[in-house]
């Protein structure tokens, strides 16, 4: 094998065609049909599936695509670090903040710290759910995310932040505002949620089903600004960690209170892959990272930290 069949089959894989994979690298689909067919043959296996809608990879292609991620990312890095000899450091850093995270107000201080201390790099923020961006971690898309969520999960690899609260966001039309509001009262409300798969949702079926509470979803939504509207229509209420509640209050005409009997907290991580080595430029902004994260709770005492 060598790197630019690799490259190829890799880009292959990620658009699932062909043609358009031909088209991306610059090269005629025939020259990449035999460089294909060249690698399956120094492999000994079908690394792909034709079909009428494109290429999928077998079994044997899964492995090899996730080998290939690995070993063009060491590459990648090599030829950076003989690059970077004697000079700064430099290059594209992704950082994943998910909605909603005591992190995500975090951006701007990353931006200015990296550029102080780093002017060569590039940072790239990438503001989405959770599952997306441990997804994109895991096939080496994405360098380091903060998410909540804490599971032993193949490919991924957590380091504990801190714990923060749940709370009960609900419009003023619909109840009077209150500190502190029992899960058991927090059940009797329509609520919206953002979808099953969502570790926030995860957290709040455990604790419902823990208590032996039946609870009713209105409408599950994961838009921030449609999230805002019901609201702010006094459709029903939601559940979100003290950090977003307290940024939702503004837009939304509602009030926030703290689920208690018993408390629920979500846990937020520092997320990277357990496979995949940071680039220089990377641990660098992950060590600026975690800094800003540790002196940011200390300011924050609501926020619970994690050793």
């Amino acid at each position: 094998m060598n790197l630019r069949r690799l490259k190829y089959f890799v880009k292959i894989v990620d658009v699932g065609s062909l043609t358009q994979a031909a088209d991306i690298l610059h090269i005629a689909q025939p020259a990449l049909s035999q460089q294909l067919a060249t690698l399956e043959g120094e492999v000994n296996q079908q690394l792909l599936i034709r079909t009428k809608r494109g290429v999928t990879p077998t079994e044997a292609g899964k492995t090899l695509y996730s080998h290939a991620q690995s070993i063009l990312r060491q590459c990648e890095q090599a030829q950076s670090a003989i690059d970077r000899v004697g000079a700064s450091l430099s290059g594209s850093v992704s950082v994943g903040l998910a909605p909603g995270t005591a992190a995500q107000n975090l951006a701007l201080p990353l931006m200015m710290e990296v550029q102080q201390q780093h002017p060569g790099i590039v940072l790239y923020f990438n503001e989405n759910f959770g599952t997306t961006l441990s997804e994109l971690i895991m096939n080496g898309r994405m360098d380091m995310a903060v998410i909540y969520d804490h599971r032993n999960i193949h490919g991924l690899r957590f380091m504990p932040l801190m714990k923060e609260d749940l709370c009960f966001v609900c419009p003023f039309s619909l109840a009077k505002p209150m500190k502190e509001i029992r899960l058991a009262e927090v059940a009797q409300y329509d609520l919206f949620l953002p979808r099953i798969y969502n570790i926030m949702r995860k957290v709040l079926d455990d604790a419902f089903v823990q208590n032996n509470l039946q609870y009713r979803v209105k409408c599950e939504i994961e838009s921030q600004t449609t999230l805002n509207a019901a609201l702010t229509a006094g459709l029903g209420a939601t559940i979100m960690p003290e950090s977003a509640a307290r940024a939702m209050l503004k837009t939304s005409d509602s009030w926030m209170a703290k689920i208690v009997e018993p408390d629920v907290q979500a846990s937020l991580s520092f997320c990277m892959s357990d496979h995949l080595p940071l680039s220089q430029p990377a641990e660098a902004v992950k060590s600026i990272l975690l800094s800003l994260m540790s002196r940011r709770n200390v300011e924050n005492h609501p926020l619970t930290l994690v050793g």
